[in-house]
């Protein structure tokens, strides 16, 4: 088989602090009169896998397909899964919960979990939107527990304001929350791992508060790191680190995005409209919240229709 470029169909999870965004803006079919909190666009886990959408691999798990053909969608002959990204877009219309994910060492240390290593990057903000990122400088175990017990954790983090375009990195071990009004793809490494500490007292659909877990927080919280140390990007290379780096691209109508054989690359369109014509005639249409996994042996050409940002996913 010649592989070609891979469209998923969406995990769509239903959340406390979810809306309409995702249908309102990207056209997702998400069900009639849920709260959609979560689009998971690319993912390997346990409970979760994505199912391609498009030509002949269409049905099949993304886990099977490389199982079958991992030089040719991975670049490596070798290649054992789960594979390593898990790419959503999250629609914030209330306040997410204050939370941590734990980093490798505190996996082990504690037996459990998986590690967690993100990035957010802002799509589209309300006047006045706002992320917590990290803790404020000084703040103490101590200080952070008597906090929690106080109903006062949020106070504890970095309160930032942010802007479209925008992309935040958030390692392992670092406290946050995202505030209402907010379309983000989310960028990480495989883990659903996540550890909450305060819910702001709400409850769910059954009147009872969701399960808190706090020990493991606290556990797996970097006190020595604050929010202040995390900064800011928003134009070329947004994030570098271990796990998975990001390009910013932008391509004006009638532009084109070349895809060379030779590294798999992932491809979030944020705004516009792109095709890819290939040479067994069939195509591949890119539009705004599209995710696309782009194999290691392809080449080809996207082409687009109007004037387009999008975000190139490489590990």
């Amino acid at each position: 088989m010649q592989v070609y470029p891979l469209k998923f169909e969406p995990i769509f999870k239903r959340r406390i602090w979810g809306g309409r965004k995702l249908r309102e803006v990207f056209g997702k079919d998400i069900p009639a009169g849920e709260k959609i909190g979560e689009s998971w666009e690319l993912a390997d886990l346990p409970d979760d896998k994505s199912v391609i959408a498009n030509g002949e691999l269409a049905g099949r798990t993304l886990a099977s397909a490389i199982e079958e053909y991992p030089k040719e969608i991975t670049g490596d002959e070798n290649f054992s899964g789960p594979f390593p990204l898990l790419i959503k877009i999250l629609d914030a219309q209330d306040i997410l919960s204050v939370q941590v994910h734990p980093d490798r060492e505190t996996c082990r240390r504690m037996g459990k979990g998986e590690p967690k290593t993100e990035c957010w990057y802002v799509i589209s903000a309300e006047p006045g939107a706002v992320i917590y990122k990290g803790l404020k400088k000084g703040i103490s175990k101590e200080q952070f527990t008597q906090a929690i017990a106080k109903g006062g954790a949020a106070e504890m983090l970095a309160k930032v304001p942010v802007e479209p375009g925008q992309c935040h990195f958030l390692p392992a071990g670092t406290p946050h929350s995202i505030g209402p009004g907010l379309l983000i793809a989310e960028i990480q490494t495989p883990s659903d791992t996540t550890y909450r500490v305060f819910d702001f007292n709400r409850v769910d659909d059954t009147g009872k508060p969701r399960k808190l877990h706090i020990p493991e927080a606290l556990e797996s919280i970097h006190f020595d790191a604050t929010g202040d140390e995390l900064g800011v990007t928003t134009v070329g290379r947004l994030v570098d680190c271990d796990y998975f780096k990001i390009d910013e691209g932008h391509q004006a109508e009638d532009g084109e995005l070349l895809l060379l054989p030779g590294i798999m690359i992932t491809l979030l369109i944020l705004s516009g409209f792109g095709i890819i014509e290939q040479a067994d005639g069939d195509s591949v249409e890119l539009r705004a919240g599209n995710t696309m996994l782009v194999p290691a042996a392809y080449e080809g050409a996207v082409r687009f229709g109007s004037d387009t940002q999008y975000l190139i996913v490489t590990i």
